[in-house]
């Protein structure tokens, strides 16, 4: 059974999660402040996480970073702060998606197996490739990158969007074909969460960032993988 954490302040909140995941077979634990989630992600060891950023001990973004310190689980960030720049922190910051308040509840377990799905291991077969550039390796049946001797931890939505990326080489993703493939069927304008993701990616497995060599931004359409 997939297990969520559920993390809020808001005891209406909690108890209609609580009943819905409930009803779909989730196992489900709640918290209602940060550091009680925190003690929670490292007990219970759930598959995804649900989190609003404005608990009453610390921001939600901290919990965040907290938990991306040792864990990849999927994060799904749930709260009322409705501008780009606060999306923007929280994904930057780990988060794998980011639905706001009042929301429906139909859309939010949508994300949720969504997010559940990309964390999921895939099959051998196609899968069995590696592709090397000059700076690093991917492994797509072993979901591992090597960058200088020393594997990079990757989230599942960090490694998703790579995986499009590596599959296409030379060839340009468009933005809403990325955001299908990754986030899911549903999702086609928040380009802002390819632009965080994409400098994540930068940041981790280029030599220069600022001017990357491997991924390519071309503006308005989509991205480019270059070996």
């Amino acid at each position: 059974m997939t297990r969520v954490l559920v993390v809020d302040d808001e005891p209406g909140i909690v108890r209609a999660l609580v009943i819905n995941l409930k009803a779909r077979a989730y196992e489900v634990d709640a918290a209602h402040d940060g550091a009680t989630a925190l003690r929670l992600a490292a007990a219970r060891r759930p598959d995804v996480i649900v989190l609003d950023l404005g608990l009453p001990d610390m921001d939600g973004v901290e919990v965040i970073k907290g938990l991306r310190g040792w864990t990849r689980v999927p994060i799904l960030v749930l709260s009322a702060r409705h501008s780009s720049d606060e999306k923007v922190g929280a994904l930057d910051a780990g988060a794998d998606d980011y639905v706001t308040k009042p929301f429906g509840m139909d859309e939010l377990l949508a994300r949720l197996r969504a997010a559940v799905r990309r964390a999921e291991p895939t099959g051998g077969g196609e899968d069995d490739v590696v592709v090397e550039t000059e700076g690093f390796t991917v492994d797509l049946a072993a979901k591992k990158v090597n960058r200088g001797g020393r594997d990079v931890r990757l989230t599942p939505t960090e490694w998703h969007l790579l995986e499009v990326l590596v599959r296409s080489p030379g060839r340009l993703v468009g933005q809403k074909q990325l955001l299908r493939e990754v986030w899911g069927p549903s999702y086609g304008t928040e380009t802002n969460y390819l632009r965080v993701y994409m400098a994540q990616l930068r940041r981790k497995l280029e030599t220069d960032p600022s001017h990357p060599r491997h991924f390519i931004t071309e503006p308005g359409m989509g991205y480019r993988f270059e070996k």
